[in-house]
């Protein structure tokens, strides 16, 4: 990260412009790369549901990525994180992540679990150097059909 550079991480309560913007920019990717019944990423609307906390990370005042967290009844799932070409390297998603991982602790959770496409191998690098490590397949994922997560790598962490 450069010096000069301020990243912050807001909590957003609601649908805003710059999270449509961001998760358009995901799905674009995301839809480029998997058939329809392997991506599992929430729809925009399901982001902001009560059991989901979503904010949106800012590199210099600028919308550079966003992500959330999901809380079950026994862990806390990563949902819809992204952050842009241009902002990788800098700190943004170690910021998010951080966030994420707070807000998991602070809420009472102590297991942190993600399902991520294996062609995002940056983000795949991400999550290991974050401390997760490879999972089965868990809650709603663990029941869909063989062919839904055949291009799923599922991972988990302990907070």
């Amino acid at each position: 990260m450069n010096g000069a550079d301020s990243i912050t991480v807001e909590l957003v309560p609601e649908v805003t412009d710059d999270v449509r913007i961001l998760i358009g920019e995901l799905d674009q990717i995301l839809s480029a790369e998997y058939l329809p019944e392997q991506r599992h990423g929430l729809a925009l609307d399901a982001i902001f549901a009560p059991n989901i906390r979503f904010f949106l990370a800012r590199l210099n005042g600028a919308a550079m990525g966003c992500g959330g967290v999901a809380f079950f009844a026994d862990f806390a799932e990563v949902k819809r994180m992204y952050v842009r070409d241009v902002a990788r390297g800098r700190g943004v998603a170690q910021a998010l992540l951080a966030r994420i991982e707070e807000e998991s602790r602070v809420t009472g959770f102590s297991l942190l679990r993600l399902e991520t496409g294996a062609r995002q191998l940056a983000a795949l690098r991400f999550y290991e150097r974050a401390g997760f490590q490879i999972c089965a397949a868990f809650g709603a994922y663990a029941t869909m059909a063989p062919q839904a997560i055949a291009t799923s790598i599922f991972l988990q962490k302990c907070l």
